[in-house]
């Protein structure tokens, strides 16, 4: 499956964006997507992640509460909903698909999120 993310962009603190994460085929009822991250000379961490088939969720602890992670079955997309957004969450954003439930092993390219001060 190819995976391809989109939505980054500049966006004052406080701001909001949505990023997408289009599966090039259907995801099936037991898979993962998730979105991770990686901030400049930092190593890539988990943001969130959203089961297919019943919707459940899993946040970072430093976005619970402002990011929220969805899905559109019809269109095998995967949304990550960013609000009250701040400078910390600068960093490329990846989304990832977890296919065999053994760990996110399909990579989408990056999309940049840059939040001004």
């Amino acid at each position: 499956v190819q995976l391809q993310a989109s939505g980054g962009g500049l966006v004052q603190a406080g701001g909001s964006l949505r990023l997408s994460c289009a599966a090039s085929r259907r995801i099936f009822s037991n898979y993962r997507m998730g979105w991770f991250r990686q901030a400049p000379g930092e190593e890539r961490e988990f943001v969130a992640s959203i089961r297919w088939s019943s919707g459940s969720t899993y946040y970072a602890d430093s976005v619970k509460g402002r990011f929220t992670i969805s899905r559109d079955n019809a269109k095998n997309t995967a949304y990550l909903q960013m609000d009250s957004l701040k400078p910390e969450d600068t960093a490329v954003y990846y989304c990832a698909a977890d296919l065999n439930g053994k760990g996110f092993d399909y990579w989408g390219q990056g999309t940049l999120v840059t939040v001004s001060s």
